[in-house]
């Protein structure tokens, strides 16, 4: 039985609420774990209270990502229940929102990804998450599921990254360093200012260097990253956002379970015929520069109108020798995004309204090459790649009687690929130009959200979305140009509940969902690691998501107090998976129908303690399980689950009024579990598994100081 007729009778729902509200506290961060459900989050742009979000929405703050170790996001997203981000290799992510990573051998795919109000993911569909630091973020929300009625393509989701901000009326400057296992080192520096208006800057470096866990897998990365924002008159606001990342990480390969069993700190062996990875010197290199600006203008008699605009350029050059092939690519882009919104009454109640469009364009010049010993030698093809995708949309809710909210939402979506092959230098020097142009797609979203009580809300949507191949799965590295592959398109219902109770003690977030995919797109790995695609079928991806936080302990505290309560917090987030392939007959005519999604687990689970007190020493202890998941579409190989424990603890102190210092330190994988964070799926010869970090340990102090 399909879960939408169940939904009425079960109680379930998507985290990133309660996670949030349970990070150990600072004296900059005044996020308390009561008073979550009334934060104001963005959603599908009209900026709601998250007790009035018809959508499933998670919300990581940088309280939570300070909760580990700022080396890697994984940890602090992986505490959102639907959500996981895995770590292939060092920086090497993959985001899977409720499943999305099947198609995503690497890379982040099939998920809408914003910097402040800037599209972050490019137009050819790929985002690099690798490309941002984690200390930098101050901010990270992801819609779950397909959200075409206002950001366009995805049927996976969409993320909503913002950097840390100063509090109105602050300036300080601030660094810190840190080392670890593995040769881990970090270094961050930072300076700030904010009026009391809301107006700031910001400006922040981080370094990041290591050697690695396993053989081939260094790492080197530096981010620069400058946010501002300024009110030239009090009706408008303008901000400004520039990124610089230089970034360099290797690749050490998969392995079979054998080769785990003897060595799994090894990278991918090779033989005299086919070299492994450290003969190839397998690595990932780039450097990317953003720009971007928003304008927001209110105008109209109570300043019920207003627009936002923005538009970005960005640059991104990629040099990737792998096993067979060594790529060079150089890429250009831009575009923007424009919104009218309207706030009023009709009918005596409330209206909001907004409408607009997105584009985006980009060009890659893309060369192939032998690679030998690392290094590029013949050409093997030379593409041109235009890109140009955009949509339209409107939406608004209002304001029913008995305590009801409807959204309806609608959007219209065009995607093109002009394709130039220059050179083919294996079998057609002279060229050839394809075109490929998706069917416009239209995708509606109806919302309806009930307010029981003043704390607590519950509410089901219904929601589309379409998701056209990416360049790389249109293009994949063996040379081939697949024009047969056809775009994903789903339809999701979803009913939840969230808010407090016990006075704000304890809060909740519950999601029941049922999500059906046709035209799904799958991967494999052929013998010389090429990654391929193809349509598979259908899938049913029915789940549930439940997260809550609550305090144990908690004393009283002055009134004027500037810091947040000390005191104990038990949190958790648990996610139940129930995704199969519908029919799904592969290449070589064998029947997977009904198998279980290839590498989604059906049980994750994440929880926690948080303890802080008076004079500033906290410690925070997680754990995260993930359960046995299938490894290949025919369900003949799995990983096993694991447990993985970890903490992190320290003393945090502002001295004087104006010295702001931490000293921490932490542990992670504390009982050194053998498990895989990511595995590449389908892999020829059963090279599925990149073994995570043994039990590893850090710590490190930052140093700041506060001119007011």
């Amino acid at each position: 039985m399909q879960l939408r007729y169940l939904l009425p009778g079960l109680l379930l729902l998507p985290l990133g609420a309660g996670a949030q509200a349970l990070a150990p506290s600072s004296a900059a961060d005044t996020t308390n774990a009561h008073a979550l459900p009334a934060a104001t989050v963005v959603g599908y742009g009209l900026k709601l209270p998250l007790r009035r979000t018809a959508a499933g929405v998670g919300v990581v703050d940088n309280t939570i990502i300070r909760r580990f170790n700022e080396n890697s996001l994984a940890a602090a997203v992986n505490t959102l229940p639907g959500v996981r981000l895995e770590e292939r290799a060092t920086a090497s992510y993959r985001l899977s929102i409720r499943g999305s990573a099947l198609r995503s051998p690497f890379g982040v795919r099939n998920v809408k990804t914003y910097y402040f109000d800037l599209p972050f993911s490019e137009p050819n569909g790929i985002t690099a998450l690798n490309i941002l630091d984690a200390a930098q973020l101050g901010r990270i929300e992801v819609l779950k599921g397909p959200a075409g009625s206002a950001y366009g393509a995805g049927t996976g989701g969409v993320v909503r990254l913002e950097n840390r901000r100063p509090a109105p009326g602050t300036a300080r400057a601030q660094v810190g360093y840190s080392l670890g296992s593995f040769g881990l080192r970090r270094f961050t520096a930072s300076a700030e200012a904010a009026q009391a208006n809301g107006d700031y800057w910001r400006a922040q470096y981080a370094h990041q260097q290591l050697h690695g866990y396993r053989a081939q897998s260094a790492l080197r990365r530096d981010v620069f990253a400058v946010d501002g924002q300024l009110s030239p008159s009090a009706r408008q606001t303008l901000q400004v956002h520039a990124l610089y990342t230089d970034l360099y990480y290797q690749l050490p390969g998969g392995l079979t379970r054998a080769q785990v069993e003897a060595d799994p700190r090894q990278a991918r062996p090779g033989t005299a015929a086919a070299p492994g990875t450290v003969a190839q010197q397998a690595s990932y290199a780039s450097q990317t520069g953003l720009l971007g600006l928003t304008h927001e203008y209110r105008f109209g008699e109570g300043e019920h109108w207003a627009t936002t605009a923005t538009v970005y350029g960005r640059s991104t050059r990629v040099a990737t020798p792998y096993l067979v092939d060594w790529e060079r690519d150089a890429i250009l882009g831009g575009g923007g995004r424009v919104a009218l919104s309207y706030r009023g009454t009709l009918g005596g109640r409330v209206l909001r309204a907004q409408g607009g469009g997105e584009f985006q364009a980009s060009f890659t010049d893309s060369r192939s090459y032998l690679s030998r010993g690392g290094a590029p030698t013949t050409l093997r093809y030379d593409d041109e790649i235009t890109t140009r995708t955009g949509f339209a949309f409107a939406q608004a809710d209002y304001e029913l009687p008995l305590g009801l909210l409807l959204t309806v939402g609608l959007s219209y979506n065009r995607l093109r690929y002009d394709l130039a092959r220059v050179s083919n230098a294996a079998t057609n020097p002279s060229g050839y130009q394809v075109q490929q142009d998706f069917r416009p797609q239209v995708l509606p979203r109806v919302a309806l959200l009930k307010e029981i009580t003043r704390q607590v809300s519950a509410y089901a949507s219904v929601s589309t979305g379409f998701s056209p191949p990416t360049e790389a799965e249109l293009r994949p590295s063996d040379g081939s140009i697949n024009l047969a592959l056809q775009a994903e398109r789903g339809l999701s219902y979803e009913l939840g509940g969230r808010g407090t109770l016990l006075g704000g003690r304890l809060t909740f977030d519950v999601a029941l969902f049922d999500f059906e995919l046709r035209h799904t797109i799958v991967s494999r790995t052929d013998a010389q690691g090429f990654q391929l695609f193809a349509n598979s079928g259908d899938t049913h991806q029915r789940g549930a998501e439940v997260a809550a936080s609550g305090w144990l302990w908690q004393p009283a505290a002055p009134a004027t107090s500037p810091s947040p309560p000390a005191g104990l917090r038990l949190w958790g987030s648990y996610a139940y998976n129930h995704f199969r392939f519908g029919s799904y007959q592969s290449a070589a005519g064998d029947s997977y129908d009904g198998n279980r999604l290839t590498g989604t687990a059906p049980h994750t689970l994440s929880a926690g303690l948080d303890f802080s007190e008076a004079l500033g020493f906290y410690l925070s202890p997680t754990l995260s399980h993930q359960a046995a998941l299938p490894l290949n579409d025919a369900n003949t190989d799995y990983a096993a689950g694991y447990w993985v424990f970890g903490a992190r603890g320290g003393w945090r102190r502002t001295l004087g009024a104006r010295l702001e210092a931490e000293l921490y330190a932490g542990v992670e994988n504390l009982g050194d579990r053998r498990y895989s964070l990511g595995n590449d799926l389908n892999a020829f010869g059963g090279r599925y598994f990149q073994p995570a970090a043994g039990r590893n340990y850090y710590g490190g102090a930052t140093l700041g100081w506060r001119w007011r």
